[in-house]
């Protein structure tokens, strides 16, 4: 996994899918029709893992995976333009997307017999998704700028902040949304946009994807960005970047509060190579595979693999202490578009901040 061994690595790690989104996803469509491919719509965050456990699955089947990377909600918006004629066979991203992608019918139910061990509420009844991944939803600093880590999100609105926050479109990355979820959660909605708006005196701007904030944090560019903790602790550890993923608490004295934000997995209905990608999947979700999840820090999907190794007692303890509530993602998925349009209008208001900014001036 030496390929994120330095900054710079790691930035074109990042960067690649956002610069080249569409130049990807042609050459993935045009992959997909080819005979022994299958094509990986996913978010951004797992490519280490994807460069471990990939080739032995394409040695095995004998087939290419070929895989485009994008923001979560941008996986999704690109499958759901592509409903009439698919182009990828499997779908990665995290809720609300996958969610959203159900609804709409992207996504052909299918129970992989790796399914089992997944908790029934980390999976769709009808076998349309399943947790792939799961793990945390976090903020982010520069330990070596940010001297005096904030505490509560209060902390945030500090003048020593201001310009330096940035976090990512709650339209189109499920990290963002995220922003809203907790806030919502943990503030009540109308209060929580009311935060947001004091918040966004702070802001830089908005990323499309949530994926690069961590090389604008290392950079110094920013110095709070919303992230999830297995990305957060993967490109600190992997990508030589210099980054901390912390935890806020709603009030002074509060615990640090958050909730799981998973990976989940999905088949896309009528996909160019079904048979592939359920292979894949099989394969994703085996135990092998599983038991190399928390190389990444990410802690498995499946309740049979330990969250093990050093760096699964890492992940371990940078929750310790901090209190998970629990999301209704069908609530979330009812107050969603609500939320976005309140947040372009409350938050963003007239003021011209950039809310898809795809790579770093």
């Amino acid at each position: 996994m030496n390929h994120r061994n330095s900054p710079r690595a790691g930035f074109a790690r990042k960067l690649l899918p956002m610069m080249a989104a569409a130049a990807l996803l042609q050459g993935a469509a045009l992959s997909a029709h080819a005979a022994g491919s299958v094509v990986l719509y996913t978010a951004d965050g797992l490519e280490n893992l994807y460069k471990d456990v990939l080739p032995a699955f394409e040695k095995k089947e004998g087939v290419k995976v070929n895989i485009v990377t994008a923001g979560s909600g941008e996986v999704v918006n690109r499958a759901n333009v592509e409903k009439d004629a698919p182009k990828a066979d499997v779908l990665i991203t995290l809720p609300p997307f996958i969610q959203q992608a159900q609804q709409s019918g992207l996504l052909q139910p299918y129970h992989s017999v790796n399914y089992k061990n997944v908790p029934a509420i980390a999976k769709s009844p009808d076998g349309s998704w399943a947790t792939f991944v799961n793990n945390y939803f976090s903020f982010a600093i520069n330990p070596e700028v940010v001297k005096n880590q904030p505490k509560t999100f209060a902390d945030l609105l500090h003048p020593d902040y201001s310009g330096k926050v940035a976090y990512s479109n709650p339209a189109t990355a499920g990290d963002g949304m995220a922003v809203i979820i907790l806030t919502t959660s943990l503030m009540g909605e109308d209060k929580a946009f009311e935060y947001l708006k004091k918040l966004e005196q702070s802001a830089k701007f908005h990323t499309k994807g949530t994926g690069y904030l961590d090389v604008l944090l290392s950079r110094n560019e920013i110095a709070v960005a919303n992230g999830d903790l297995q990305m957060d602790l993967d490109d600190a550890a992997n990508g030589g970047l210099s980054l901390k993923p912390i935890f806020l608490a709603a009030e002074a004295g509060g615990q640090p509060t958050t909730f799981q934000l998973p990976y989940a997995i999905g088949l896309i209905k009528n996909g160019p190579n079904q048979e592939a990608g359920k292979k894949l999947i099989d394969y994703l979700m085996s135990t092998d595979v599983q038991s190399k999840v928390p190389d990444i820090f990410g802690i498995p999907g499946r309740t049979d693999v330990a969250l093990s190794g050093k760096n699964g007692a890492a992940v371990k303890q940078a929750i310790e202490g901090v209190k998970l509530i629990p999301v209704d993602w069908n609530q979330v998925m009812a107050k969603k578009a609500d939320w976005t349009a309140r947040w372009k209008s409350e938050v963003i208001g007239s003021s011209g901040k950039p809310i898809e900014v795809v790579k770093p001036k």
